[in-house]
């Protein structure tokens, strides 16, 4: 049987990863880049800090463990299934159908949702799902170095004449801008239901989250059956390890990034270099952000506080898609359309954090499951007697 602390502190990850995403979707007004002009010294010191800090910490991170944590979920569905005689992967194959469902919905209010990226690239977990160990790490390893861009740098290499194409989202985020800035409520779900779902799947794939969201899914899942968010020595040193090897990583690859800007001119040759290493970079640190939490978790005293997130983390589903509903409704035409700074948008996601995670708790008080997460349940086993 799966032990309770494994997914305990799963939650608190999965809950710092739910937060981050918040924190830095109000910082980016949801994807809606307007902010006014100010002529304070010390705001203009604080909005720049606050943006260069939490970009660095949380962009292509948080998202990062969200995606490594769907892959840890779906092996403990699956497992729990198994030991009941069970074949999970067909059923998962339909809520992965109802998660491309709960995109729409969050894609109505939010432009560049994620959970759509998800439903379609899951399919990799049943397909891997009976794979050896070690052919689940080969499979995400050769998937988190992109090939597609290795072979478009190479063929780039090779034919100096080619001329990489333009990139596609631009247009639709041009499309998308307008509609926040001056729609109607209809007319930004419109506009979110096609031109925002063809900007945020046009940008995943122009920014090689198309192999890396996989690549984490598999990873979560070889994480799941290697029982490694459980307690224990053997599992200590490998986080440990692994802490050590995110760090060597993630400076080098840091640093080549501006150099293969500066000294490679070709820009078909630099564009997916730069785009190899970034996706590597991020990799690395979120990894160290993973193996940090997990070491805080079972070596220091701030267990007991970490815990107090788990209510959040049990939350995400909902808590992702409300925030959606309430960022659109802050910043977008169609609501309030505020206009904030960074140091106030920062301080507007701490508010809608705290309001969720209020919720949250009195929501567990008499429940076991948060409200999108039970109809997402339900929904799964709908015909299943």
């Amino acid at each position: 049987m799966i032990k309770q602390e494994r997914i305990d502190v799963a939650d608190v990850l999965r809950g710092l990863a739910v937060l981050g995403i918040v924190l830095l979707h109000s910082l980016e007004h949801f994807n809606f880049y307007s902010y006014p002009e100010t002529e304070s010294t010390l705001l203009q010191f604080s909005n720049k800090a606050i943006w260069d800090s939490t970009t660095f910490l949380l962009a292509g991170k948080a998202y990062g463990i969200f995606a490594l944590l769907f892959g840890f979920s779906f092996y403990i569905q699956d497992s729990r299934q198994l030991e009941r005689g069970n074949d999970f992967r067909l059923r998962f194959m339909w809520r992965l159908l109802l998660l491309f469902l709960w995109g729409q919905l969050n894609a109505m209010f939010f432009t560049a949702e994620v959970l759509v990226l998800y439903a379609v690239t899951g399919f990799v977990l049943p397909l891997f799902a009976r794979c050896s160990n070690r052919t689940i790490l080969i499979a995400a390893a050769i998937m988190m170095l992109q090939p597609l861009e290795i072979g478009e740098m190479i063929y780039a290499i090779l034919n100096p004449e080619y001329t990489a194409p333009r990139p596609l989202d631009s247009q639709y985020w041009g499309m998308a801008y307008q509609v926040q800035s001056s729609g109607t409520f209809l007319e930004t779900v419109k506009m979110n239901l096609w031109e925002g779902q063809l900007a945020s799947l046009t940008w995943a794939w122009e920014n090689a989250r198309f192999f890396q969201t996989p690549a984490l899914f598999l990873l979560g899942m070889w994480i799941g059956r290697q029982k490694l968010f459980m307690g224990g020595e053997k599992n200590i040193r490998f986080w440990l390890a692994t802490a050590g090897c995110a760090l060597a990583l993630f400076f080098p690859l840091r640093g080549v990034e501006p150099m293969l800007r500066e000294y490679i001119a070709n820009r078909a040759v630099a564009a997916p270099a730069i785009l190899i290493v970034s996706s590597l970079y991020k990799f690395a640190f979120m990894m160290l952000l993973v193996s940090g939490t997990v070491l805080l978790y079972y070596l220091t005293s701030l267990r007991k506080l970490l815990d107090k997130i788990i209510p959040y983390g049990r939350m995400s589903l909902t808590n992702y898609i409300t925030q959606s509903v309430i960022g659109s409704f802050l910043f977008y035409h169609w609501g309030l359309h505020l206009k904030l700074n960074h140091t106030y948008s920062l301080l507007v996601g701490i508010g809608i954090f705290t309001v969720q995670y209020i919720f949250a708790c009195l929501w567990f008080k008499s429940h076991k499951q948060g409200p999108l997460e039970y109809i997402w349940k339900k929904a799964t086993w709908i015909g299943k007697r």
